[in-house]
C-alpha cells in the first residue's frame, strides 16, 4: 500500500508540473545550426563606398602596387580585421610572405622581412611593443617587404612613438566607411542570388532590423534560413523566417 501510494503521489506531481512549449527535435545543432562564417578574405569583403581600399590591399599583397604601406582607419564594424585578414591571404596565395600581428606577441614570431607585415588594433599597442614595430618597420622596408596597419584612431589622434607614427603615415590612407543599410539589403540580396536563394523584399527589410547588421552574420543567418526551407519544403517567407529566427532565438 505505500509503495502504491508513493507511486501515485509521484504520478500526480508529473501531471501538475506545467506543460512546456512543444519544440521539435530537429535543432539549431542540426539544419538550424548557424553555417560558420566564412573565413575573411578580399574577395568576400562588401565594399560599398571602400572599393579603393580594397584595390589598393590587392595591389600591395600582390607586390604590384607602387604604395607599400598603408594605414587603414575607422570605427568598430568597418571591416578593419577583415580586410587586414583579407591582405595576409592574398600575400600567401601570391606566394609572398606574410604575417598578421593580431597581439603583442605575435610581433616576437620569426617575420619574412621581404613579404607583407600586416598590424591590427595598431593604436593599442603598449610602449615596449612600439619600439618592437618600429624596429620591425624599418626593416621590412628595407627589405622591399609592405606594411600595412589599421587601427580606430583618425592620423592626428593616433597615439604613437613620433618616430614610429611618421612610419605608420607615411604611405597612403583610408578611413573606411561604414556600409547603409541600403548597401547592407543590397549585400544580402546579391549573396542570396548567389546562393540561389529567393529572398522577398519584406525578408531583407526584417532580417535587417532583426539580426546583427555586420555582413558575416547576415549570410550565416541567410544560409541556416535557407536550410531551414529546404528541410521544411517550403519557401522563404516572412511567416517562416520568424519561425527560424525563433529557434536561433534571434526575433
Amino acid at each position: 500500500m505505500q509503495r502504491a501510494a508513493a507511486l501515485a503521489a509521484k504520478v500526480t506531481r508529473n501531471f501538475a508540473r506545467p506543460i512546456l512549449p512543444y519544440r521539435p527535435l530537429v535543432t539549431s545543432q542540426l539544419i538550424l545550426e548557424l553555417a560558420p562564417v566564412p573565413a575573411p578574405t578580399l574577395q568576400n569583403f562588401v565594399p560599398g563606398r571602400n572599393r579603393a581600399v580594397v584595390e589598393a590591399l590587392v595591389g600591395l599583397a600582390a607586390g604590384r602596387a607602387p604604395d607599400q604601406v598603408l594605414y587603414l582607419w575607422g570605427e568598430p564594424g568597418t571591416g578593419k580585421s577583415h580586410l587586414l585578414t583579407g591582405a595576409w591571404s592574398e600575400a600567401r596565395y601570391a606566394q609572398r610572405a606574410a604575417q598578421l600581428v593580431e597581439y603583442v606577441a605575435d610581433l616576437d614570431a620569426r617575420i619574412e622581412e621581404s613579404g607583407v607585415l600586416a598590424v591590427d588594433d595598431v593604436d593599442t599597442l603598449p610602449e615596449s611593443a612600439q619600439a618592437r614595430l618600429f624596429d620591425l618597420f624599418n626593416r621590412v622596408r628595407t627589405a622591399g617587404g609592405a606594411f600595412v596597419a589599421a587601427g580606430t584612431c583618425a592620423p592626428p589622434r593616433l597615439r604613437l612613438r613620433p618616430d614610429l607614427k611618421s612610419r605608420v603615415l607615411s604611405g597612403l590612407v583610408f578611413q573606411l566607411q561604414v556600409l547603409s543599410d541600403d548597401e547592407k539589403a543590397a549585400a544580402l540580396a546579391a549573396h542570396a542570388v548567389e546562393r540561389g536563394i529567393k529572398l522577398p523584399p519584406d525578408v531583407v527589410t526584417y532580417l535587417l532590423h532583426r539580426v546583427p547588421r555586420d555582413t558575416g552574420t547576415l549570410f550565416a543567418v541567410l544560409e541556416a534560413i535557407d536550410r531551414y526551407s529546404l528541410a521544411r519544403k517550403r519557401p522563404v517567407t516572412l511567416p517562416l523566417v520568424r519561425e527560424a529566427l525563433a529557434m536561433f532565438e534571434l526575433r
